[in-house]
């Protein structure tokens, strides 16, 4: 069963291959009341990193999704999209520009944190307490497997993909920002899922989910961390072990949240496949959302 209302936490604007009319009319494919149109905004140089990839995926006009795409979205579809953005922390005016963007564009959600840095540092906590001020929560992407880490110690020509840090910074910034909620995203939050993440070099981990994932312990010991299904990494944390992911989504079903960043059905196909409840159903697709922003 999917419910009449469905929310997606996570998309961007001119992201692979569809402009804003393109989203609308796949949301209107797929059953999507709402979507939560998130910037991704970051150094060139960090950005660079990964290239090509971004740059065949993303609007040529600039680096990575900015803050004008969101809000000429917001202008042409303003009760189909919520806007998301997240200047980077280090930025010396980014809090003040974040004020003014919530007070003067709408803007609700800081999103999608995205940069070659940890999240508990002094920059990312001041920026992290002022959106717990604003009611705005912070939306960030994980990613720095400590396999990938240590082939940058090893090799002076690696300059090795990461953003955020691991778990244990998500957990020092819940506890250092109380009044935020934190919603956590992307390989480097989802591969926790399993007590055996360390030992697995993949972003993507298969197989059966062991006890003990440090994603489930933080979850557990801070209630102001959320999860954003979306992406590669949510679909697979539990396409891998359909009788955990049942589990999990049970346990948290408070703190979980419908997301794709894409345009297909991979998170739908995959709560199919659960033994989930109605009422637990209509909180991951649309209930959780609306009480988050209060709509």
């Amino acid at each position: 069963m999917i419910p009449h209302t469905v929310i997606d936490v996570h998309n961007h604007p001119n992201w692979h291959g569809h402009n804003v009319d393109a989203l609308i009319a796949n949301m209107d494919e797929h059953g999507i009341a709402k979507t939560w149109l998130l910037s991704w905004e970051l150094p060139e140089a960090e950005y660079n990193q990964a290239c090509p990839n971004y740059y065949q995926h993303m609007d040529p006009r600039g680096v990575g999704a900015s803050l004008d795409l969101v809000l000429r979205g917001l202008e042409k579809y303003p009760n189909r999209l919520v806007g998301g953005w997240a200047p980077d922390p280090r930025d010396r005016h980014a809090r003040a520009r974040v004020k003014a963007a919530a007070t003067i564009h709408g803007i609700k959600v800081y999103g999608e944190l995205k940069c070659r840095v940890r999240y508990d540092n002094p920059d990312a906590i001041a920026m992290f307490r002022l959106c717990g001020d604003l009611g705005l929560p912070v939306l960030f992407h994980l990613q720095c497997a400590p396999q990938s880490v240590a082939k940058q110690y090893e090799d002076i020509a690696v300059w090795t993909e990461w953003y955020g840090g691991d778990m244990k910074v998500i957990e020092t910034a819940c506890r250092m920002c109380p009044d935020t909620t934190f919603i956590g995203h992307g390989p480097g939050f989802w591969r926790e899922i399993s007590g055996d993440a360390d030992e697995d070099p993949s972003s993507y981990p298969s197989g059966p989910v062991t006890p003990g994932g440090e994603l489930v312990r933080i979850l557990r010991g801070c209630s102001n961390l959320w999860c954003d299904l979306s992406a590669g990494s949510g679909a697979n944390s539990l396409g891998r072990d359909l009788e955990h992911a049942t589990t999990f989504v049970e346990e948290f079903q408070d703190r979980i949240l419908f997301g794709r960043d894409y345009f297909d059905r991979s998170q739908f196909d995959v709560l199919a496949k659960l033994s989930l409840s109605d009422p637990v159903q209509e909180k991951i697709f649309h209930g959780n959302a609306e009480r988050l922003l209060g709509d």
